[in-house]
């Protein structure tokens, strides 16, 4: 169960304005509340009312601040993007290209860890063919970064940095690696005694996951 709008929600700065505090924290319990409501049902099977219900708000409110259902579904396909683009700031904080792939390994993971239903929404998308959000709409929320991104493996390749690999398939395989443990949390839950990953747990799939990639490309982990 999510944290109910009277509490203080993680990362929702204060506001002055009473009003404009009001809106934010009930535009963040929606949006939350609706990630998992779509994670769980789908877009046609979830519905406004559920969502309302788990955000602890009237159904009016859920249409105050998102007209429609598909409005409010484009808006958590479109926070779960720009989470994972500030995710990939890490390729601009370091041209070594063993901290700077390590870093977004590392926070796509915590992002699976902290916020599986995000992804889950993304991923049930993505899987029936993007249904609402529309190929071009998804083109154009990945395509300028993902050339960004390309481009600058490519870079490090030519500079003998990391061994020559398509940067298309790397990425391909960071994603996958990074969102599997998101989008199949049940799966893995299960095979771990039906207990979700500890602390502990979480770290050493991190870990893992940097080690291989790394060494996949011709670098070593730390270094």
């Amino acid at each position: 169960m999510y944290v109910s709008i009277k509490e203080t929600f993680p990362g929702v700065k204060p506001i002055a304005n009473k009003k404009a505090e009001i809106r934010e924290l009930h535009s963040a319990a929606i949006i939350t509340a609706a990630e998992e409501v779509f994670a769980l049902k789908g877009f046609k099977g979830a519905t406004t009312q559920e969502i309302a219900d788990l955000a602890g708000l009237p159904k009016a409110n859920v249409h105050y601040y998102f007209k429609t259902k598909k409005d409010l579904y484009n808006k958590v396909l479109e926070d779960v993007v720009e989470v994972w683009k500030k995710d990939a700031d890490a390729f601009n904080q370091s041209d070594d290209p063993a901290i700077a792939i390590s870093n977004y390994i590392r926070s796509k993971m915590d992002y699976s860890f902290s916020k599986p239903f995000g992804s889950k929404v993304w991923a049930n998308e993505i899987i029936h063919g993007t249904p609402v959000l529309g190929d071009e709409k998804l083109a154009r929320f990945l395509s300028i970064w993902e050339k960004r991104k390309t481009i600058q493996l490519s870079r490090w390749a030519k500079q003998g940095k990391i061994l020559p690999v398509d940067p298309h398939y790397l990425l391909f395989m960071i994603w996958a690696t990074t969102q599997h443990y998101a989008d199949f949390e049940h799966q893995i839950r299960v095979l771990n005694g039906n207990k979700s990953l500890s602390k502990k747990q979480q770290k050493a799939a991190t870990n893992t996951v940097i080690e291989i990639i790394l060494r996949g490309i011709g670098l070593e982990p730390g270094k």
